[in-house]
């Protein structure tokens, strides 16, 4: 399979998603070693989506994650890029029932899933209450654009909440996460992977995002307004909020 470069070309991005896509939510559990459903509940939390919410949940790949808002009663589409993504979120919610997510059906939001460019939105201004990305920002060609896009389909007041891969906050343990990267990692997905090329992406991609004060002031320059973080696992992860102010 050919990976994708850290230039982010749209097609190359997506083709590699799409080839990973039958066996993502394995790998997230496997090699965050299940934090990435902490990180998921954090990033729902921060949000504070409920009934009668709309949410855009961007590089949703699979749905998993918006899952977290519909449980919540808030509606929420999961849009990808990746086709493969989308296709195997919605063979899954086929196969398991209306009521698989957690929670009774009567408080259940809608989910939707809609292919979709982060740096060209298919939805029209103000058209969500919350906006949401979760370790998609980085894969952008251009992250500034795609932070601007976002604020175009979020409504005055609404929020917008980006998790990604950071900074962790202690130097030692920094030097050694980063070997992790760079090794650990990459051996792991050679093992069980189907496509270990698209976890040396990752990896490569992880260590060449900006740290969390810069990560906020890209929000800010976008137009939005009050960026503010919160360290997850040590600044493995931090959970960026900020809200649209006209």
């Amino acid at each position: 399979m050919a990976r994708a470069d850290l230039d982010k070309r749209p097609g190359e991005v997506a083709a590699m998603f799409d080839a990973i896509a039958g066996r993502y939510d394995l790998m997230n559990d496997l090699l965050s070693a299940g934090q990435v459903r902490l990180w998921r509940r954090a990033v729902a939390r921060i949000a504070g989506a409920g009934l009668g919410n709309r949410v855009l949940d961007l590089a949703a790949g699979t749905g998993t994650s918006s899952l977290s808002f519909t449980a919540a009663g808030a509606d929420c589409v999961a849009c990808d890029f990746s086709l493969g993504m989308l296709r195997a979120g919605r063979s899954r919610l086929a196969g398991r029932g209306r009521g698989w997510a957690r929670g009774s059906k009567q408080s259940q939001g809608k989910l939707g899933f809609v292919a979709g460019d982060a740096l060209r939105l298919p939805f029209r201004d103000e058209s969500f209450d919350v906006v949401t990305i979760s370790f998609g920002l980085r894969n952008v060609a251009d992250p500034g654009q795609a932070l601007a896009e976002m604020r175009r389909v979020t409504r005055s007041g609404g929020r917008l909440v980006v998790c990604e891969f950071s900074t962790v906050t202690i130097a030692p343990l920094d030097k050694l996460y980063r070997r992790y990267l760079q090794r650990v990692l990459p051996a792991i997905a050679r093992r069980a992977a189907r496509s270990p090329e698209a976890y040396q992406y990752l990896a490569e991609s992880i260590t060449d995002w900006p740290a969390q004060r810069e990560l906020a002031g890209m929000i800010e320059e976008a137009g939005w307004v009050a960026a503010r973080w919160r360290d997850l696992s040590l600044g493995v992860v931090a959970v960026h909020a900020a809200r649209r102010q006209d």
